[in-house]
């Protein structure tokens, strides 16, 4: 395998592109090796959905796209970010027990630190956003048990 690996689309900020983002990871990390049917895909496909959700719906009708990237380097690090062209970083909203929504980036992040890595938030030069999981790519690869 390459030490730098790369893959990404652009997708319309649209509900059923949602989906389609998540079939798009889930086929790319498959063909560079990660188990398909562990705890590892199943979080990062629900931190993928998570991520394109909210490139659809709070950037407020300003972001008529998103693109989700893959990188992987030296097969120990992989990043998935997804980026929308609206200027304003993600929130985290106060938790409230009869609250229907605003939970997504909280359970990205836990998500990704239970797995060894963390969530971070940059500006484009285009003046949207990318928001990043980065990830030790060994537990991701490891099938499952």
């Amino acid at each position: 395998m390459a030490d730098h690996q790369e893959a990404s689309v652009t997708l319309p900020s649209d509900p059923a592109a949602v989906a389609t983002a998540r079939r798009f990871v889930a086929e790319v990390l498959g063909r560079w090796g990660l188990d398909d049917d562990g705890d590892t895909a199943d979080s990062i496909r629900l931190m993928v959905s998570e991520l394109a959700t909210n490139a659809v719906l709070h950037t407020f009708g300003q972001s008529p796209t998103f693109t989700v990237e893959l990188r992987l380097d030296r097969e120990e690090v992989l990043r998935i970010g997804v980026t929308d062209s609206h200027p304003r970083f993600p929130r985290r909203l106060p938790a409230a027990v009869q609250q229907d929504n605003g939970r997504g980036m909280a359970i990205i992040r836990t998500l990704a630190a239970e797995a060894g890595g963390r969530l971070s938030v940059t500006a484009t030069a285009e003046g949207g956003k990318t928001v990043w999981v980065t990830l030790p790519w060994a537990a991701a690869a490891v099938p499952a048990c």
